[in-house]
């Protein structure tokens, strides 16, 4: 983990935001699916879904890579 408070808050942030940004692109691809299957042209779900978990994933590590459940870098007790 760095040392930096200005790192860490980036990274943490980053996590924050990228699993959101990733669930919502999940739920387009679903969507793009479910259009296709009943027979629509629903479009590039393929590649929505890939680029969701590519998010998901990335927010994931990150958030864990912070130690955002650990809370702020220097405010634990040893």
């Amino acid at each position: 983990m760095s040392r930096s408070p200005v790192r860490w808050y980036i990274k943490a942030q980053l996590g924050v935001l990228l699993l959101p940004v990733g669930l919502c692109l999940f739920g387009e691809a679903v969507s793009r699916k479910v259009v296709q299957m009943l027979g629509k042209e629903g479009g590039p779900w393929f590649w929505y879904g890939t680029l969701s978990l590519i998010c998901i994933n990335a927010g994931i590590g990150l958030m864990i890579d912070s130690g955002l459940t650990r809370g702020f870098p220097g405010r634990r007790q040893d």
